[in-house]
């Protein structure tokens, strides 16, 4: 059976806007690169972006017509960066300076369409509840804008979002980068503690939030927890209140309160220009999963994570203006970041607030895509692998022939997931797995319009992006697991850590293991066709007998059998022989017993999937699986629990409490 699950014809490559991107470099005369249709192309293109990156980026600007000046005159892009080769020089935050001649502004490029076609389209578990044209969501914007300014926020201030993934969300981010501000945010189902690890760094002037939200069926008020977190922010000025739950709900309990529609009146609803900053004059603060102590404030430019974002919008995804683009997500993952950043584009991004399955409705997000035309569907891997266990087949209950594209992230997408897209989801549809992080609001590898998608692997490394996997001695390897690297700069590279002068903490985090080249802490497999495997975090692959095995490696054996919903793999320390071994930890389906015929079966998967050293000695039954307030499986809490260590920072953890059963199986191990 051949690998390829999808293939795009000569035709559809012609037509595709990376197809247009390379005879525009063909036209100027760069030398290297294949016709669209050519085998080769993307490989080609590939090559030639990493080593003319001094030409490459400048080319994805002038493409995508990106909205800027020059201080000194002339072309923003005629002066691409200072320092374009050193990655990690000795004072890393000073790094490679892109573009250092232009001004922009991130808003102004997302509202450069002003017609009464949608914008934002917004959903919640009961279907339909907003919609805004592009022209509408630009007065919003400005209106918005003038309250804060209202409110005594300027350039270089924080404005920060505890708040569901609605419209007034994105609203607000504009408003705020509109006027230079930062903005920063976390999804409801953070507890205030979380929250505060977060937003206590950064000394908010403003808090966005809700007075409420709904998940699987429930209303639940956040205004006792939003008048907890308000009142240990000492520097915030308002607390503006969207009403999602009540249109009349009290918030007298609130310090600094003020509802939403009264704070956009309280605006001077003057016009004012976006304020055009340096290309990495500060935008966004991400913040990481903060599950080995407190999370670090990444903080991302303006012009890179713009520049970045339209690489991946309009060639690797090939988004169009007219399009609609959905993306499950909350406002606490880059992925909301990635998706807004579509609005560059002229396409419509739609919104959606609420659990992925809720019991009630269970297809709501086919019922969307659907309903609303969706050209390009963004999900997780574990909710591919979910509703493939469920049963669905959207493409027999749902009208999905606009859908083109179906993306992945989050984990490693499964190669049975790979032929459940093409099989339940549509056989012309683009099944596009994509990896990158919070630390570069952007993907490392990704798909592409030209290649063939290949089961089990990513399509290829992203344009302008030097990945290559390294072994242990710092060499590059094809076709062999090591770490995920990236050798030369990039525009999205964080320009800071927060509260870190002297950049050692941001050193530490990406270039103490292999001088000068940044590490990425996946560890991962680069085929000779050019795609790319991840097996998983570089900081919990398994050691045992000396062999590194990667977790996402057993976790496609194992989650691929129906009595599985899911599982976490760890390493198990031995005392006797300074080895280690693998513990398997696996959530069941409802009246599923863990008896020796499923481990046997179990065990047999991986030893006939993966390896004979992937399978794990030890395999227990739980009833839940610690992840991470983004959705991530939280594995080196599992392992620290186990060992009966403490688990730094429990806060990050969206079910912290589940790490009492395996606390109470150390014990049960150790016999």
């Amino acid at each position: 059976m051949s690998d390829v699950v999808w293939a795009p014809s000569a035709a559809d490559q012609r037509r595709t806007q990376m197809a247009a991107f390379v005879e525009m470099l063909r036209a100027a005369g760069e030398d290297g690169l294949l016709p669209a249709d050519a085998p080769g192309a993307f490989a080609a293109l590939h090559q030639w972006s990493v080593a003319h990156r001094d030409r490459f980026w400048p080319a994805v600007w002038r493409f995508c017509g990106v909205i800027a000046s020059s201080g000194a005159g002339g072309d923003p892009w005629a002066d691409v960066a200072v320092g374009i080769d050193r990655m990690a020089p000795p004072d890393p935050v000073a790094g490679p300076r892109w573009f250092p001649g232009a001004r922009l502004n991130f808003a102004e490029n997302l509202l450069r369409v002003g017609d009464d076609t949608p914008a934002i389209i917004a959903w919640n578990e009961t279907g339909p509840q907003h919609r805004l044209s592009h022209a509408e969501l630009r007065e919003a914007v400005a209106a918005c804008a003038a309250a804060l300014t209202a409110a005594g926020v300027g350039p270089g201030d924080r404005v920060v979002g505890w708040v569901p993934n609605i419209p007034e969300a994105v609203v607000a981010m504009l408003a705020a980068t509109t006027i230079g501000a930062i903005w920063s945010a976390c999804s409801p189902d953070f507890g205030p503690a979380a929250v505060l690890d977060r937003f206590g760094q950064l000394g908010p002037t403003v808090l966005l939030t809700a007075d409420g939200y709904r998940y699987a069926g429930r209303r639940i008020d956040m205004r006792p927890r939003v008048a907890e977190l308000a009142a240990a922010l000492p520097r915030l000025a308002r607390v503006v209140v969207v009403p999602s739950l009540d249109p009349d709900a009290d918030l007298g309990g609130i310090p600094g309160a003020v509802g939403w529609r009264d704070f956009l009146a309280g605006g001077a609803r003057t016009a004012s220009q976006p304020l055009r900053s340096a290309f990495d004059n500060p935008a966004f603060v991400l913040f990481s999963s903060g599950t080995t102590g407190v999370p670090k404030g990444i903080v991302h430019g303006a012009g890179g994570t713009l520049l970045q974002l339209l690489k991946e919008h309009v060639l690797h995804v090939d988004v169009r203006s007219g399009d609609r683009v959905f993306y499950y997500t909350t406002c606490g993952w880059m992925m909301w970041n990635w998706l807004v950043a579509a609005l560059a584009t002229g396409a419509a991004i739609v919104l959606y607030d609420g659990a992925a399955i809720p019991v009630m409705r269970p297809a709501v997000l086919w019922d969307l895509a659907a309903a609303e035309g969706v050209t390009v569907f963004g999900t997780s891997a574990k909710y591919l692998a979910l509703i493939e266990k469920q049963g669905l087949v959207p493409a027999d209950t749902h009208d999905l022939s606009a859908l083109r594209t179906v993306l992945s992230t989050g984990s490693p997408l499964a190669a049975h997931s790979f032929d459940y897209i093409v099989r339940a989801i549509g056989a012309r549809v683009h099944p596009a797995s994509i990896s990158g992080g919070t630390d570069i609001v952007s993907c490392f590898a990704l798909g592409n319009p030209l290649m063939p998608v290949r089961r089990g692997e990513i399509q290829g490394r992203g344009l302008g992006m030097a990945v290559e996997i390294f072994d242990e001695r710092g060499r590059p390897v094809v076709d062999e697991p090591g770490e995920l690297v990236c050798t030369r700069p990039f525009p999205s590279m964080p320009v800071a850590f927060w509260n870190d002068p002297d950049g050692s903490r941001y050193f530490a985090s990406y270039f103490a293991h292999f001088p000068g080249v940044w590490r990425h802490g996946d560890w991962a497999r680069l085929r000779p066709e050019g795609g790319v495997i991840i097996y998983g975090r570089s900081d919990t692959t398994l050691n045992p007998g000396g062999v590194r095995i990667g977790t996402a490696e057993i976790y496609r054996q194992v989650e691929h059998l129906p009595e599985v919903i899911e599982c976490v793999a760890v390493a198990r320390e031995l005392a006797a022989d300074a080895d280690v071994e693998i513990a398997l930890f696996v959530r069941l389906a409802d009246g599923v017993v863990l008896d020796e015929p499923l481990r046997s079966r179990i065990r047999d998967a991986v030893r006939y999937g993966a390896s004979p050293h992937h399978v794990p000695r030890r395999i227990w039954a739980v009833a839940d699986i610690p992840r991470t307030l983004s959705g991530k499986v939280a594995e080196i809490a599992v392992r620290e629990a186990i060992h009966g260590r403490p688990v730094r920072n429990t806060d990050a953890l969206a079910n912290p409490t589940s790490l009492d059963e395996y606390r109470a199986l150390a014990a049960e191990l150790d016999s």
